[in-house]
């Protein structure tokens, strides 16, 4: 079997874990979401998309600070990390931070790799680093910005050539709507 093949397999039954495990709100989606990182990694490296492939190490790091968080949270329940709405004052510089990484991003893949989709890869990896930090605050808009980033990935991947990867993106499309409703209720409870 080819290592391609092999790599979309263990990520997607690694994706589907996580995303179970994020929808129910379960602190091991971190542990997962080390894990899976690591898959991918090799998958989008071979693949040719190289900020999607750098972005497994955020990723690894990001599910580190969101164990920590969630697991501090638990421990003191006068400061536990509950489910929340974005704060508005907080809207303006996630997306200034979002376009500084975007161009940013974006300038590394064109100057400094063969990459021939810079900028849907350098923007699906912006979004996914704000999304990432939001999760981690337990933040529901965290699955708003993931909906746009899983619906361009899904294009992207199919693009690319690594179907069953573009398909586990397509559920996670789906599961980003009922995870932001099941969000917003808990929220209004």
């Amino acid at each position: 079997m080819e290592l391609k093949l092999i790599l979309q397999i263990v990520g997607v039954v690694l994706g589907l874990l996580y995303l179970w495990l994020e929808y129910k709100a379960n602190t091991w989606l971190w542990i997962v979401g080390m894990l899976m990182p690591c898959v991918h990694c090799v998958l989008y490296y071979k693949s040719g998309l190289y900020a999607d492939c750098a972005m497994q190490s955020y990723y690894i790091l990001a599910g580190l600070y969101g164990l920590v968080a969630w697991l501090v949270g638990h421990k003191r329940k006068e400061n536990r990390l509950r489910i929340a709405h974005t704060p508005l004052r907080l809207v303006a510089p996630l997306v200034v931070i979002y376009g500084v990484l975007h161009i940013a991003i974006y300038y590394v893949l064109v100057h400094f790799t063969d990459s021939t989709v810079p900028f849907w890869d350098s923007m699906t990896t912006a979004m996914s680093v704000v999304a990432m930090w939001m999760l981690a605050r337990k933040y529901v808009e965290q699955w708003l910005v993931w909906l746009v980033v899983d619906a361009i990935t899904v294009g992207l991947y199919l693009y690319k050539g690594i179907p069953l990867t573009a398909g586990l993106y397509t559920l996670y499309c789906v599961l980003a709507v009922a995870g932001y409703l099941r969000w917003k209720r808990e929220v209004q409870s």
